[in-house]
């Protein structure tokens, strides 16, 4: 009989894309704000495998990605989608968003990623929330699998996360986070309206 667990801790990656880079600093400062701080952060990489979201935000589309100091509780990703759907709905400009934030979180043997939306691999996390196995580490990195989103595929992104998970697993060994989550899910702070965010980059 297999015996209940906690799970280990996560670390919380969040990909960020949008059509207007320069206002890409204030939604950084929101995502600190609310997940902590930022200890990997990307280069800016081109967002082209797919055309999906040019009708609603434009093109073309940039993307860059962060993980986030600590450790999370892996239960937590179903409240940490539903944040960030959150800012996405507060930075809205005419009832369309002007940024895409996609959650998740990496573990040794895999990485996963939160969405609303259905489909045959994925599973019910709660709150409407599905996980998404994206990746997983087997022979020494990062492969992929049938369903892999294709940017999820490509080498700047997997390079990313070889970074991140090379440093969780270095905090693991030298700073021993092998109990609990370091931090809660994410800040109780309300969520400024759009135009204020952008109008504090400004000032």
């Amino acid at each position: 009989m297999s015996e209940p667990k906690p799970p280990d801790p996560a670390k919380l990656v969040i990909g960020v894309f949008l059509r207007d880079a320069s206002r890409f600093a204030a939604i950084f400062d929101v995502l600190i704000e609310q997940f902590g701080p930022v200890d990997i952060l990307s280069r800016w990489f081109p967002f082209d495998f797919t055309a999906y979201y040019a009708s609603e935000m434009g093109k073309p589309l940039f993307r860059r990605m962060m993980s986030f100091n600590g450790t999370i509780d892996p239960d937590c990703l179903a409240q940490i989608k539903l944040k960030t759907n959150e800012i996405e709905t507060a930075l809205q400009q005419e009832g369309r968003r002007t940024v895409n934030i996609d959650p998740g979180y990496l573990l040794r043997e895999r990485f996963v990623l939160a969405t609303g939306k259905n489909f045959a691999h994925r599973i019910s996390i709660g709150k409407g929330i599905y996980a998404d196995l994206t990746l997983i580490f087997q022979r020494g990195d990062f492969q992929t699998l049938a369903w892999t989103y294709p940017d999820y595929a490509q080498e700047n992104v997997i390079g990313f996360l070889r970074k991140v998970r090379n440093k969780y697993i270095f905090d693991l060994k030298h700073r021993k986070i092998d109990g609990p989550a370091s931090r809660s899910c994410a800040s109780e702070n309300r969520i400024p309206a759009s135009g204020s965010i952008f109008s504090q980059q400004g000032e």
